[in-house]
């Protein structure tokens, strides 16, 4: 060779030749190498799923021990008292106990009910159930002509004259803003059963948990058409989803589904598994919350509960978990009756529905509940209910499962209908006079509060017009609040009976209205009257009664500014008010909810009770973790306290809140009006106080007084709620010890050429002014028989002895 390396003959044969000729032991080994590696990945395989059912199974484990809806809170309204003579039927208490999660299952765990139905008499027995409200008793009521004839407890065979029935329950919240209305099995109407298995897993009683051939039919459709589209989930794999997992379509999810569905299904049986899917199924939204569970579904789209369903409806709510936006009956119409009637074919195809039932559900028209803004109204009480929650529990928080709040659910009604229709007379209002077109995102808002002045219990809460459009809770919102402020000035001056001062003030003292510049902090002042109208010389009484500006500004300066800032923040109003002039006339923000606390002190005999919305608060296991006392704090000595509340009656009697009476209202009541941009009335009787507040968002003027726009809605709040038994004994505002009324000489606004009547004022005893007119004094529940001059009354007393409250 010539300088090349000889190539040995075995290695210079072709490249083809070497590929051929393979070794013999490769052939005889691959198989034993492939069944190796085949072992090895199965055992991988093995491995990994093992590790991943051990971790789904403790992750089960942990979620089933604290409770499928650990997170969940169950909120409760007030206990309803019924009593003998109420004119109430069976059938609307039995109404009432469904609202209240009541149903004819032994198992069901709010309580349960039979009735006996023998016109015109009736006979009804209740059991409270293991979630039921404390202290709740089984009892038997029964019905004649229309009324209650006699209740009879259970517990010990004995009559009774009334009983509490079961708080109705609100809403069931997770901190996700879900809301759901938890039901057992048991309670689920098979209508409703067999729709959702027709419509979304028609195997589901009879497969372990996925099904084979579903699974296979989608991923060959997936495929095919390129698209993750294609469902395949049974419903314990989409219970699993809706626990576990993320709501996103990929295989790697449907392993793990599957993984988790075969946990759920060794742990759980199908009735729980069911039972669970149906309190966590999304069925679309309300408002700023999701709708979960059929239960929940069933109060929103039909106001019923599920013991009510028809089979149609049944379909519908069945049809919609397939996808609840598309197929929203609110919004597409259409869409949701095509769906539903496909949910009634699948039944009928299965069987569940003969050919008469499928021909009467597919012919029933589609009706879902109009009116949307009753449904979401006590969502802005829950809100200040959550609110009070985190102040009041700290640690205790996580550990919420029952609260069991103040609202009062007839008052509730009350409120809610007594702002409808005030609400459509002032859009009205408005249009006539041509200041603002009440168009959707312009019109003017509302807020109402109700409580009970003694306890501070709020019995019903409207924070605006309609939740779902808008969660801007109004109750809670900073106003000026106008006049309904100067009951504060009036009350700092009279106390001066009691603290004394540069002078003494009674409700006869003399004012001057008329126009005044006055100075401050190197400043001047010159506030107005409303219509720029003035009175002269006028007594605290007309004063307040007529809300007169001019005067109330000279009260204040004369009191002290700080006097009266002193005053309304004992009352319990915010430190953002500042002893300005403009203080008398309410320019300093605050809330309804903070009015409706101050009121009351006026309420309550000069006892200032802070506001709460929550009653009660339990855990899980029954463990009392909050109960609410009322905080009655002194503010006003009660002789003092009586003077103001006779002032505020005067108000409703000739003064800006007169109209009140033409309006229906004509129980013993006190109150005052107020505008500033907004319109205000806040007002009591001797069981019920009630604020109420109209006005616009962006704080534009409503050019409406507050006896135009918030008083019509209060009248017509207080004429229902005197028709309900707990605020319905109404009783005339009683004077305490150490107050008089005395007679005294006309007011500085008569007409001095026409008889000059006496009239009666009610003084602080060691008050009453001594002059020419002078008689006798007699005490305040007697008459009067003495003369005094009004214009003697400032100045010429010393301070009474304080007494206690």
């Amino acid at each position: 060779m010539t300088g090349q390396e000889e190539i040995p003959a075995t290695h210079a044969q072709p490249v083809e030749s070497q590929e051929v000729e393979r070794p013999l032991f490769f052939y005889r080994r691959w198989p034993r190498i492939a069944l190796f590696a085949a072992m090895a990945l199965f055992a991988a395989v093995l491995l990994v799923s093992c590790i991943f059912y051990a971790k789904c199974g403790r992750m089960i484990d942990a979620r089933l021990k604290l409770g499928p809806f650990s997170d969940s809170v169950n909120i409760f309204t007030s206990a309803r008292t019924v009593a003998v003579g109420d004119a109430l039927t069976a059938e609307e208490i039995v109404a009432e106990l469904r609202r209240s999660g009541y149903t004819t299952s032994r198992s069901n765990p709010l309580g349960w009910y039979n009735i006996a139905t023998e016109r015109p008499a009736a006979r009804m027995e209740l059991f409270p159930g293991r979630d039921s409200f404390p202290g709740s008793e089984p009892a038997e009521l029964s019905f004649d002509h229309g009324k209650i004839s006699r209740i009879v407890s259970l517990q010990d065979n004995t009559a009774r004259q009334q009983i509490a029935t079961e708080p109705r329950l609100i809403a069931t919240l997770s901190q996700s803003r879900e809301k759901r209305q938890i039901a057992q099995f048991a309670d689920l109407p098979a209508s409703l059963v067999h729709a959702v298995v027709s419509a979304e897993d028609k195997h589901f009683f009879q497969h372990a948990g996925y099904d084979g051939l579903r699974i296979l039919k989608a991923a060959y459709i997936d495929l095919k058409d390129g698209r993750k589209e294609q469902g395949a989930s049974t419903l314990t794999m989409q219970l699993a989803r809706g626990f576990f997992l993320d709501a996103d379509k990929r295989w790697k999810r449907k392993v793990e589904e599957v993984f988790i569905a075969a946990t759920l299904e060794r742990k759980l049986t199908k009735q729980q598994i069911f039972e669970d899917y149906a309190n966590q199924v999304y069925l679309g939204r309300s408002g700023p919350f999701s709708i979960n569970g059929f239960g929940e579904g069933a109060r929103v789209y039909f106001d019923k509960n599920l013991a009510q369903l028809s089979d149609s409806e049944a379909a519908l709510l069945a049809g919609l978990v397939q996808r609840p936006s598309y197929f929203n009956p609110y919004r597409y119409p259409d869409r949701a009756k095509e769906r539903r009637d496909m949910v009634l074919n699948m039944m009928w195809e299965n069987r569940y529905l003969t050919t008469a039932e499928y021909t009467a559900a597919v012919q029933a028209p589609m009706t879902v509940k109009a009116d949307r803004y009753t449904n979401m109204q006590d969502e802005y009480f829950v809100d200040v209910m959550n609110t009070e929650l985190q102040t009041r529990l700290d640690d205790h928080e996580k550990q919420t499962r029952y609260v069991y709040t103040t609202l009062d659910p007839d008052l509730q009604r009350a409120a809610e209908e007594s702002v409808h229709m005030g609400m459509q007379s002032v859009d009205q209002l408005l249009k006539k006079a041509k200041k603002s077109a009440p168009i959707p995102d312009g019109q003017p808002q509302v807020a109402l509060i109700a409580l009970d002045p003694r306890t501070g219990e709020i019995k019903a809460l409207v924070g605006g017009r309609d939740y779902a459009a808008s969660q801007l809770n109004h109750v809670l919102a900073m106003r000026q609040p106008g006049s309904v402020f100067k009951p504060f000035v009036y009350a700092a001056a009279l106390n001066t009976a009691i603290e004394g001062g540069q002078q003494i003030f009674t409700a006869a003292s003399v004012l001057s209205d008329q126009p005044t510049t006055f100075s401050y902090d190197n400043q001047t002042y010159q506030p107005g009257n409303f219509r720029h109208e003035f009175m002269g010389d006028v007594t605290l009484r007309t004063a307040l009664a007529h809300s007169l500006n001019v005067a109330t500004v000279s009260l204040a300066q004369q009191v002290g500014l700080k006097s009266v800032v002193a005053m309304a923040r004992r009352a319990g109003l915010n430190d953002g008010i500042k002893a300005t002039p403009a203080v008398a006339l309410g320019a300093y923000e605050t809330t309804p909810l903070e009015i409706a606390g101050a009121y009351t002190m006026f309420a309550n005999r000069g006892m200032r009770v802070t506001p709460s919305a929550v009653s009660l608060v339990r855990a899980a296991d029954g463990t009392e973790l909050y109960t609410h006392h009322a905080d009655a704090q002194p503010v006003l000595d009660p002789r003092v306290n009586y003077l103001m509340v006779s002032l505020l009656q005067e108000v409703l009697r000739s003064g800006t809140g007169a109209s009140v009476r033409s309006h229906g209202f004509t129980l013993p009541a006190a109150g005052k009006t107020g505008t500033s941009h907004d319109g205000w009335f806040a007002g009591f009787t001797t069981e019920l106080l009630c604020v109420v507040w109209v006005g616009f968002d962006d704080n534009r003027e409503l050019n409406l007084e507050g006896a135009r726009s918030a008083l019509p809605i209060w009248a017509e709040f207080m004429k229902r709620a005197a028709k309900m038994r707990p605020y319905r004994d109404v009783k005339a505002f009683s004077p305490p010890p150490g107050v008089l009324t005395a007679s005294v000489c006309p007011d500085p606004q008569a007409d001095p050429d026409a008889p000059r009547p006496r009239r009666t004022e009610v003084f602080v005893s060691g008050t009453e002014p001594t002059g020419p007119c002078e008689v006798s004094v007699a005490p305040a529940s007697g008459a009067a028989d003495r003369v005094i001059d009004p214009v003697t009354g400032a100045g010429t007393a010393k301070p009474a002895a304080p007494i206690g409250h």
